[in-house]
């Protein structure tokens, strides 16, 4: 199992909407994508689950994905890391198949599987030939609503848990300013409180936990099907209608966080850790979400993170790596795939005797230069095409095509953003990149992250 805090931001794969008369609740949006695009379904059961199919012929294999629309940042007060020790128990038995037979038909056919929980989603792929999709089906169907748990399977799978914090986490300086930046961040949104939880929370996590939040949350028309592959759409239809149209819907509490007041405060976190070596530096603005986000922010955001620091032809990297010599990496980006605010952040790591104070200022002044003078239509065209590539080279994987369109269907948008984004990037003009620039990267937004080696423990200050 995986605990993220993102999923693939590669977006917008170019599609084409196909009707699925029969099998609708309502009808299916049409949309014409240029020759050579992929066609795509999206449909809802009679109980309010979400589908979308995307066939892809080149090789005979399946993805399926079923995404949860509950994460993290939905983990009650006090018990934070619910939503991943939740991802874990459902590979345990049901009231139909005892633990580890899902696990066996998977590996009868070949394939794959596993699950990730993110601060706003949880999901669970497996990827199989396409004669094996209707089992994965009746399985996925049935952990959706017949979970069985013991308290023995939950003090086990608990100390699992916890032992993943311990190495991924604890035994991690890196991941350790990683959650400290977080928490500051966020001064009231529950995405300060890491995936995988508070140590001294989780070790207090029981089997009446996991079930209320099962039971809150794991129903049909809280979940988004998505399958992509060797597959027939009307065959796909059917095949889900048989299987998770068969469970009741359930009500769902409204999904109303905390949020974030007005920032004007910069703030900086430092960490000493013996067991670093080479000091690093990052730099975290808050910002919007596509949902959150007026209209062209999102795509402007983007670019502005491209051009700053994506790759050998980026503003970073010719000033600090090429020309100055300050830097040995140097990285922008932005993640605006949550539900509520995100943030734009950017790291680097000193070269040889540079200070981090030095390669701060060169960042900061980079940034200033956009703010001031904006972006050349050279290398913002530059920018596009990168992004626009990166989209393209996506669509060789069905399981990235499958988060792809999960992710944007759980964060609150559709189908069809996801078809126009290329558009969308192609359509942001150099002032607008500016006005993002000036309106997000503010110092008094922001919180600066420095971890030293003990002898550097006066840095940052």
């Amino acid at each position: 199992m995986i605990h993220v805090g993102r999923v693939s931001r590669i977006r917008g794969f170019v599609l084409v909407m196909v009707a699925l008369q029969p099998l609708m609740t309502g009808h299916a949006a049409a949309v014409d994508a240029p020759s050579g695009g992929t066609e795509v379904e999206n449909f809802m059961l009679s109980n309010g689950m979400q589908v979308v199919v995307i066939p892809d012929h080149r090789v005979p294999v399946v993805t399926q994905l079923i995404m949860y629309k509950v994460g993290a940042a939905d983990d009650p007060p006090r018990k934070s890391g619910i939503a991943h020790f939740l991802e874990h128990l459902m590979f345990k038995a049901t009231k139909q198949h005892p633990a580890g037979e899902f696990k066996a038909k998977i590996a009868e056919v070949g394939g794959e599987q596993n699950a990730f929980t993110s601060r706003d989603f949880t999901g669970y792929y497996q990827v199989v030939t396409p004669e094996a999709l209707s089992t994965m089906m009746e399985f996925e169907a049935d952990r959706m609503r017949n979970l069985v748990l013991s308290d023995a399977v939950i003090m086990s799978e608990r100390n699992v848990i916890l032992e993943e914090r311990r190495s991924r986490v604890e035994a991690s300086p890196e991941a350790l300013l990683h959650e400290e930046i977080g928490a500051t961040q966020y001064q009231n949104h529950p995405y300060r409180v890491p995936v995988i939880g508070w140590m001294h929370e989780m070790e207090q996590l029981d089997r009446g936990n996991a079930m209320a939040f099962y039971d809150r949350y794991y129903t049909p028309n809280n979940a988004i099907l998505v399958v992509a592959g060797d597959v027939d759409i009307a065959a796909v239809g059917e095949l889900a209608e048989e299987t998770y149209g068969t469970i009741p819907r359930r009500e769902l509490p409204p999904r109303v966080r905390p949020q974030e007041p007005e920032q004007n405060t910069k703030r900086t976190v430092a960490l000493t850790d013996p067991r670093v070596t080479v000091p690093s530096f990052q730099k975290s603005w808050l910002t919007v979400s596509y949902r959150t986000a007026e209209a062209g922010e999102i795509e402007a955001l983007e670019l502005l993170a491209e051009t700053l620091g994506g790759g050998p032809r980026s503003r970073f990297y010719q000033e600090l790596v090429v020309k100055r010599g300050i830097a040995s990496s140097v990285d922008a980006e932005f993640d605006g795939d949550s539900l509520d605010a995100s943030s734009f952040t950017v790291s680097a790591l000193p070269r040889g005797d540079a200070k981090i104070e030095t390669v701060e200022d060169a960042i900061d002044a980079e940034i200033r230069k956009i703010a001031e003078a904006g972006v050349t239509d050279v290398e913002l065209e530059s920018a596009k095409n990168r992004l626009v590539r990166s989209w393209t080279f996506a669509r060789d994987s069905q399981t990235e095509m499958a988060a792809l369109y999960g992710t944007a269907l759980a964060t609150g948008r559709t189908v069809q953003d996801v078809q126009n984004w290329p558009e969308r990037v192609r359509a942001v003009t150099p002032k607008e990149v500016q006005a993002v620039a000036i309106k997000y990267l503010k110092s008094e937004r922001s919180v600066a992250g420095y971890l030293l080696p003990p002898e550097d423990a006066s840095s940052g200050d």
